[in-house]
C-alpha cells in the first residue's frame, strides 16, 4: 500500500473542509450576531476536531481502515453492522453534496439542475478512478484554486461594511454549539480511512484535523458573514452579484467535488469491510453513481435532521472506540460480537436523542461521549469482565 506524507493528508482534508454545505451550515448561526455565532463555531470545531483527532490515530496507528477499527470493538460481525449503516450515509452524503453543488451551479449558470448533477458527478467519478495517493498535480492544482478564489470570496462578503440582518430561526447557544461539532463529527466514521496509510502517524493524523478545522471554521464563517453583511443565505447569488462570474462556478463544482469523492471512496472502503471480495473502487463509483441519481430524483434542502442522525449514531460508536483503544486497550476483533459494547451504543444512542431536547452548552455530543465512556469503563469494573 503506498503510504500518503504529512502533506497530502493535509490537501486531502482541506479540500474535504472547502465546501459548499458547510457555508451553507453556517448561514444558519447569524442570528446569534458575528461574536457569539464565531464563539459557538469555535468551540464546535474544538470538541469535533479533538474526536477527529482521536477516531484517527486509531486508525493510523493500527494501520485498519474506520471500519475495521470499530471490529476491534464490536467484533468480526458486529462490525458489519455499523459498516452497512456507513456505507448508507456515504451514499446518502454523496447525493446531498452532488444536490447542492448543482443548485448553486445553476444559480450561476442555468443549465438544468440534471445537467449539472451529470457534470459533478461525472468529475467525482475521475477523481475515484484517478484515486487518492496517485492525485498528485491535479489535487494540488485544485486546492491551489480553491484557496485563491476562497480568499475572493471573503474579500467580497466582508468588505461590506454593512449589516445586512441575520437570516433564519434563532437558535440557543448551545444548539449552535452542537451544529458546529455536527460537520466534524460526520467525518469520524471515514478518517481512518486516510490516516491508516500515513507514513508519520501522529503528525499526520494532527495535521489533517488541525487543516480541516481550521479550513471549516472558514467555510462556517463564510456562511455566517454572507447572512449578516449582505443579507443573503444563498452564496451563488452573492457570488453572482459580486461580479466573480466563472470564478464562482469553479469554488461551487471544485469545492463539490473534492469533499464529495472522500464519501464516495469511503463508501467502498466500507463496502469492503463487509466482504473482500468487494473492490472498494467500484463500489465507490457506484456509491458515486447512485448519489448521482438521488440528487437528480430527491429534494434534499434540509440537512439539519440527517446530520444529528449521524451523530446519535456514530457518536456513541467512536466514544466505545476511543474507551477501548486508549483507556481499556483491548481489542475484540478476535470474537463475532462484542454484546456488551452493542448494549452501550445502544443506550449511548437513546441518550444522544433524549440529549438532543436539552440546551446543553457544549451541545451534546461531548455530554453523550462522557456518559457512553463512562459507562465502558464501569462495565469493565464488572465481575468476570477482565477475563
Amino acid at each position: 500500500m503506498k503510504k500518503t506524507s504529512v502533506f497530502q493528508n493535509g490537501l486531502i482534508w482541506f479540500g474535504a473542509g472547502v465546501s459548499l454545505a458547510e457555508i451553507l451550515t453556517g448561514t444558519s448561526f447569524a442570528p446569534l450576531g458575528f461574536a457569539r455565532g464565531f464563539a459557538a463555531i469555535v468551540i464546535g470545531h474544538v470538541i469535533g476536531c479533538a474526536l477527529f483527532f482521536l477516531a484517527g490515530l486509531i486508525g493510523a496507528r493500527s494501520g485498519k481502515s474506520a471500519m475495521e477499527t470499530v471490529k476491534m470493538s464490536f467484533g468480526r460481525r458486529g462490525g458489519l453492522f455499523f459498516a452497512a449503516l456507513n456505507v448508507l450515509q456515504l451514499v446518502g452524503w454523496t447525493a446531498i453534496m452532488i444536490y447542492d453543488g448543482a443548485l448553486a451551479a445553476g444559480s450561476v449558470f442555468p443549465a438544468g439542475h440534471w445537467v449539472w448533477c451529470l457534470v459533478i458527478g461525472g468529475l467525482i467519478l475521475l477523481w475515484i478512478l484517478v484515486g487518492v495517493t496517485n492525485l498528485g498535480w491535479l489535487n494540488k492544482l485544485s486546492m491551489a484554486a480553491l484557496f485563491l478564489l476562497t480568499l475572493a470570496l471573503c474579500r467580497v462578503i466582508f468588505s461590506r461594511g454593512a449589516y445586512g440582518g441575520g437570516l433564519g430561526e434563532a437558535m440557543s447557544f448551545g444548539g449552535a454549539v452542537e451544529l458546529a461539532v455536527a460537520m466534524p463529527l460526520s467525518w469520524l466514521p471515514l478518517v481512518s480511512d486516510y490516516t491508516r496509510e500515513a507514513e508519520k502517524p501522529f503528525q499526520a493524523t494532527l495535521a489533517s484535523a488541525v487543516v480541516y478545522g481550521l479550513v471549516s471554521t472558514w467555510m462556517y464563517a463564510i456562511g455566517m458573514g454572507a447572512a449578516i453583511f449582505t443579507g443573503e443565505s444563498d452564496i451563488a447569488v452573492i457570488m453572482v452579484k459580486a461580479g466573480l462570474g466563472l470564478a464562482a462556478l469553479a469554488i461551487l463544482i471544485l469545492s463539490t467535488v473534492t469533499t464529495t469523492f472522500l464519501d464516495a471512496w469511503s463508501a467502498g472502503i466500507s463496502a469492503e469491510s463487509i466482504s473482500p471480495r468487494l473492490s472498494g473502487r467500484w463500489m465507490a463509483v457506484g456509491a458515486a453513481l447512485l448519489g448521482t441519481a438521488g440528487a437528480m430524483l430527491f429534494p434534499m434542502d434540509d440537512i439539519t435532521g440527517f446530520l444529528y442522525l449521524i451523530g446519535s449514531v456514530f457518536a456513541p460508536m467512536i466514544a466505545i472506540q476511543i474507551a477501548d483503544f486508549y483507556l481499556l486497550r483491548r481489542d475484540r476483533s478476535a470474537g463475532d460480537f462484542d454484546g456488551r459494547n452493542l448494549v452501550i451504543w445502544l443506550i449511548g444512542f437513546a441518550a444522544y436523542r433524549a440529549l438532543m431536547g436539552v440546551d446543553l452548552i457544549v451541545g451534546c455530543t461531548l455530554a453523550d461521549m462522557a456518559l457512553t465512556i463512562g459507562l465502558c469503563l464501569l462495565a469493565e469494573k464488572l465481575p468476570g469482565r477482565r477475563a
